[in-house]
């Protein structure tokens, strides 16, 4: 039997409904916010699969063209790979839902969105991520929640709900913020340098609007929930966990202090064989397994990394809680990018590169959903296995490096004038060594990159990542300690990955990822003060390396000028058939963008073809000056006198009376076809036709020759045009 339950956000309606479609899944709803409609279903295994030691949760999003109306692009006319806007909501619907599964379960879990219907005004973004709550919720799955999601966005100072595309475009906030009843579980998005109060503010009202959300879940689950299955976890036998910590002794303090990642992690890897090979002996292969092993060290290291930072005060590396690693930078050493910069804190290293493109290069992309469908500014993130001394599959990138570079790419570009800029700018973050925090070097390398290769940046940007260690029972937060640029260890030993980048007057990109169920807004503004004081630093240090964009543009970077015609002229200047635009190009070699406005955008890097392509683009839509003298080529001769082409693909008269100053009997007394000669526009009536004098124009080149009647001559070079 269908239920459906409404929850009032702000001044909108979301539904959620169950029991209607896909009913064999282990949970299914619809949600509906306007005319947007997505299904998330959720199914897990029965059991884990034979030798399972990690779980295997598979999230996925995907955008259906039918939902809007439309056809895909593309030969096939079906949907393909996921593009890159469906893979950012796979990541935003899975960081919140995967800590709230049970530790130690291994089964296999899918949760899966289509997008059924699509109005272009709401995103369903949100949808997915309350969908996969909803369906988790009212399953029979083990997980603990349920989750509510909004996107905050703000409007003329005011915080709003849900923001349809147009309000979103008018916002200088764009918060993905999902809570449980009374924490934080996840954020993320971008802003125009907003200040930190206001952010904790916007933070405060996501928290209120999830509360409808969860309420409406929970009510549905009241209704149409099923039973939580009996599950059974993979936990190490208690016995081989202890001998394995009595092995290990009181050897594994000093191999986690030891200076250096790839020593670090040696020293502790000695250890854990030595140690694995006499629990082996002791238990026999079968109880010891090499998931046994891994997963018995990894609760110790866990436990030792935690102990050392709350009860000895220290980290792995030896710095105070607040300090940020050594950094350094360099600029301009890769002589062919437009751009190029090195970036280094401490072992977290990234060359970055800028290309400076033509409106041509900027990226096109379907968008069924709304908002925009072109991007002129694009970072690409590329991770390689040797940034972290390993060996593995090479292939493109996955959902992580699109998610990082996304991250990256949106803390950057509020401090970008993309309207007024006319290159179309791409930056790739190549990533040469890792230990924490590559997107915030992503971000910090490309400003500098970008500042390398000229682009006018309103203002730096940097970006750094804040963690906690806590200690917690099952109720509450106990103690705690906040982690100013955390290493990789303490991602993954610690509770909290909290990026967030801006500049030195607010906030432009941020994204946190936790491993605990909820963190309270207390201790989310204390992460957001730490970030401020470690951003600033930072912009202190780059501005050492450069401290504005250059002036002049690598030699090697495409040059452009803007010319202002008559929109009214665009036809005229592509021709029939694109026939004059691509002469012009084909002569001068540049490539041109037209704009509706009646911008034309020259992109070269020869000086004289911009120059050829200037001329001819002036020329054949430049208007008639009265009282401007022009070199002319006559063009018809008649007996009332002759035309002459004056601009190219323009002509006027030039009345036989207007030839010389006596009276001509004949027009080729004077002129003959093909003849250049020096015309001057006298005027232009209602139907456009132009009125030329070459009487006019000779007395007035004889005056500037000096006032001798019949000084100049036809044939000399021009005074005027």
């Amino acid at each position: 039997m269908p239920e459906k339950i409404t929850a009032q956000v702000g001044d909108k309606q979301i539904t959620i409904e169950t029991g209607k479609l896909a009913k064999q899944a282990d949970g299914a709803v619809t949600v509906q916010l306007g005319e947007t409609i997505v299904i998330v279903a959720a199914v897990a295994a029965t059991k884990a699969k034979e030798g399972q030691d990690f779980f295997p949760l598979t999230v996925d999003y995907r955008e259906k063209a039918a939902a809007a109306g439309k056809f895909p692009g593309g030969y096939f006319k079906r949907e393909g790979r996921p593009t890159e806007k469906e893979i950012l909501t796979c990541r935003l619907t899975d960081r919140p839902i995967r800590p709230l599964f049970p530790k130690g379960w291994y089964n296999e879990v899918q949760v899966q969105t289509v997008l059924l219907s699509a109005d272009g005004e709401n995103d369903p973004d949100i949808l997915s991520i309350i969908g996969a709550s909803a369906s988790l919720t009212v399953s029979d799955i083990p997980w603990d929640g349920p989750l509510g999601a909004v996107r905050v966005g703000r409007v003329n100072g005011k915080f709003v709900a849900n923001p349809t595309h147009a309000e979103q475009a008018e916002s200088d906030l764009d918060l993905v913020y999902v809570g449980n009843d009374k924490d934080v579980v996840m954020f993320d998005g971008s802003a125009k340098e907003i200040t930190e109060a206001d952010f904790n503010a916007a933070l405060a009202f996501g928290q209120e609007c999830c509360q409808p959300i969860i309420a409406a879940q929970k009510q549905l689950a009241a209704k149409a929930g099923k039973p939580k299955r009996q599950i059974t976890l993979n936990v190490v036998p208690e016995e081989i966990l202890k001998e394995a910590k009595a092995l290990a002794g009181d050897r594994f303090v000093p191999a986690l202090l030891t200076p250096g990642k790839l020593a670090r992690e040696s020293a502790c890897k000695a250890i854990q064989d030595e140690v694995g090979t006499k629990l082996v002996e002791k238990f026999g292969a079968e109880k010891v397994t090499p998931f046994v092993v891994k997963d018995a060290f990894y609760y110790i290291q866990k436990e030792a990394v935690r102990s050392l930072i709350l009860n000895n005060g220290k980290r792995l590396d030896g710095r105070g809680f607040d300090a940020i690693r050594p950094i350094s930078g360099e600029v301009g050493m890769l002589p062919r990018a437009h751009g190029s910069a090195i970036f280094v804190r401490g072992e977290t290293q990234a060359v970055t590169l800028v290309t400076l493109g033509t409106g041509e290069d900027a990226q096109e992309f379907d968008s069924y959903t709304g908002g925009e469908n072109e991007k002129k500014f694009i970072l690409h993130y590329n991770f390689p296995n040797f940034s972290v001394g390993e060996t593995g599959r090479i292939s493109g990138p996955g959902r992580r490096e699109i998610g990082h570079g996304a991250l990256a790419e949106r803390s950057i570009e509020p401090m970008l004038p993309l309207d007024t800029y006319p290159y179309a700018v791409r930056v790739t973050s190549e990533i040469m060594e890792s230990n924490g925090s590559t997107s915030m070097a992503s971000v910090c390398g490309g400003t500098l990159a970008l500042m390398d290769a000229g682009v006018p940046m309103i203002r730096p940007v940097a970006g750094i990542s804040v963690g906690i260690c806590t200690e917690k029972d099952d109720t509450a937060i106990g103690r705690y300690q906040l982690l100013t640029d955390i290493i990789g260890w303490e991602d993954a030993y610690c509770d909290m990955d909290c990026k967030i980048a801006g500049t030195d007057k607010g906030i432009t990109g941020f994204q946190l990822d936790l491993k605990l169920k909820g963190l309270p807004h207390k201790l989310m503004a204390e992460a957001v003060e730490k970030a401020r004081v470690a951003r600033l630093s930072i912009l202190n240090d780059m501005a050492k390396v450069i401290a504005e964009p250059r002036k002049e543009l690598s030699k090697y970077a495409p040059r452009i000028v803007q010319i202002r015609i008559n929109p009214e002229k665009i036809g005229a200047l592509i021709g029939p058939g694109g026939k004059n635009i691509k002469r012009i190009v084909e002569e001068s070699g540049c490539e041109i963008n037209i704009e509706d406005d009646g911008t034309v955008n020259v992109y070269s890097v020869s000086a004289e073809g911009m120059e050829v392509a200037r001329r001819e683009i002036e020329g054949m839509t430049a208007e008639a000056e009265i009282g401007r003298i022009y070199r002319g080529r006559v063009v018809t001769i008649k007996e009332f006198g002759c035309f002459v082409e004056f601009l190219p693909g323009k002509d006027g008269l030039c009345h036989i009376s207007e030839l010389a100053n006596f009276r001509v009997k004949q027009t080729e007394d004077i002129v003959k076809m093909g003849d250049e000669i020096w015309v001057k526009c006298l005027g232009v009536d209602e139907k456009g036709r132009v009125k030329l004098s070459r009487k006019a124009a000779m007395a007035e080149r004889d005056k500037e020759a000096g006032g001798t009647e019949g000084a100049a001559k036809d044939a000399e070079p021009a005074g005027k045009n």
